[in-house]
């Protein structure tokens, strides 16, 4: 029984590998990072660290090609600046649309790849950290509830009714989320969340400030802004 993790080395994806180990074992466990043309590797740096501090296995896959025509906000090239404001500012001038830091059908093409991979790898379950604050007003729509639902039933059949994925914080915002990994001791201070380079977050990106806040819910400072290199 081993579960396959889609792992950014952000907060959310770094507490579903603490979930899968807990559950499975970390022998058990497989974290997928890829790569999809960011502009910095501060996420795959931090990916590896983690891996290495849980002892599980880390596979890197490149999808980058697939998002060149892309003019996403985080992705290289793109004439697009990161957006300085909170999603709920951000959402105020699109129109109902995704913000602009939205990778097109990005969960969907990571579960689709990872879904590869793991039947491969004879893995039952897909784990993902989807979570209800991002698919508010449409933000990041391969977050939601109903995507995950599609997704899931799309790969069990494809998968001849031996995979599923596992969303466990697609209910949850992100505030929940820490308050979970705070008691499983997950390493927040390993993570990287934000969508700027640099030795430290820049604190005024929409995720640096949805992390800050959530960290603050939970009565403690976002550790990654205590350190100076994550």
């Amino acid at each position: 029984m081993k579960a396959l993790v889609l792992f950014s080395g952000g907060v959310d994806s770094t507490t579903c590998l603490g979930l899968a180990i807990e559950k499975y074992g970390a022998s058990e466990v497989i974290a997928l990072s890829v790569f999809y043309g960011q502009t910095h590797n501060k996420e795959l740096e931090a990916a590896k660290k983690i891996a290495k501090y849980y002892g599980v296995e880390l596979k890197q896959l490149d999808l980058a090609l697939i998002f060149a025509d892309s003019n996403c906000a985080l992705l290289s090239g793109s004439s697009n600046e990161i957006p300085k404001e909170s999603y709920a500012e951000q959402l105020a001038h699109t129109d109902g649309k995704p913000v602009s830091t939205y990778v097109p059908f990005r969960n969907g093409l990571f579960l689709a790849s990872a879904t590869s991979i793991a039947l491969s790898r004879g893995c039952e379950v897909i784990y993902y950290g989807a979570h209800s604050d991002d698919a508010v007003g449409n933000a990041y729509p391969d977050c939601s509830d109903a995507f995950n639902d599609a997704m899931n039933r799309a790969i069990y059949l494809g998968s001849g009714e031996q995979l599923r994925i596992e969303a466990p914080f697609v209910r949850m915002n992100k505030a929940q989320i820490i308050q979970k990994g705070l008691a499983l001791k997950v390493p927040y201070e390993l993570t990287w969340s934000c969508y700027v380079g640099g030795d430290t977050p820049c604190g005024v990106c929409g995720t640096c400030r949805d992390r800050a806040t959530a960290f603050a819910k939970n009565g403690i400072k976002d550790p990654a802004m205590e350190v100076k290199k994550v």
